[in-house]
């Protein structure tokens, strides 16, 4: 998932962006409001996080305009006092959440998360090699043959599969499925590993989940013609 943060403050702004690249977010950060909506032209975020009070520009007037170029994509706006009015304000230019400096970046991905999956197409279907997963269904189906999944297990799959090809730490794995950071929940992804393994590795020829030693996990990116020339 690509960030775009755009806050004026350089210490918030890395902050924001070290953290989140932590659990897997691939952030970009500008404090210039001409440069986002240049970026915005160019290339592909899946969310935003815009502070009301930028320096060059006002940050309501500039989310109206981000609202205006890019109707359905996600935007979560902040600001040091978000009174009722200045949350309303900020909901009315085109911000889909709105939250107070200084706010815990646990609350900050949740309300990401929160937005990000609203955003996603109901119907959406991933897929890598011969492995289908329908998002809305909660389904999995590898080689034609439905794979059944504990709900656990599907949100772990999901997230290995948005971010096909990536070494992915077991702390981003819990951070993720889990909405936590929390060391004490990292043994128990190697558990869940297992069982993934066992439903959608046994019996196949290419190995779907690789181990990345020292890291973690990371789902093996391949086609669906390469599935068919390894059967």
């Amino acid at each position: 998932m690509r960030v775009l943060i755009v806050d004026s403050e350089s210490a918030i702004a890395e902050f924001l962006a070290h953290s989140l690249a932590g659990v897997g977010y691939q952030v970009t950060s500008s404090p210039d409001s001409a440069e986002v909506l240049t970026r915005l032209t160019a290339e592909a975020f899946d969310i935003l996080l815009v502070d009301a009070n930028l320096p060059d520009v006002n940050g309501y007037a500039l989310v109206s305009k981000l609202r205006q170029r890019k109707g359905d994509l996600p935007i979560l706006m902040w600001g040091h006092s978000a009174t009722v009015d200045e949350r309303v304000r900020g909901l009315e230019a085109g911000a889909d959440d709105f939250i107070s400096k200084p706010f815990a970046l646990v609350e900050l991905q949740a309300r990401m998360k929160a937005l990000l999956r609203r955003s996603r197409p109901a119907q959406e279907r991933l897929q890598v090699g011969d492995l289908i997963l329908d998002c809305g269904r909660r389904k999995a189906h590898r080689g034609g043959r439905q794979v059944e999944l504990a709900p656990r297990e599907f949100d772990i799959l999901e997230y290995l599969m948005r971010h096909c090809g990536q070494n992915l730490s077991r702390s981003m794995i819990v951070q993720h499925v889990w909405e936590k950071d929390y060391d004490g929940l990292t043994n128990i992804v190697d558990v869940y590993i297992r069982h993934l393994r066992t439903k959608l590795d046994d019996g196949y020829d290419v190995k779907l989940i690789q181990t990345v030693r020292g890291v973690g996990y990371s789902m093996r990116c391949y086609t669906a013609a390469e599935a068919s020339q390894a059967v």
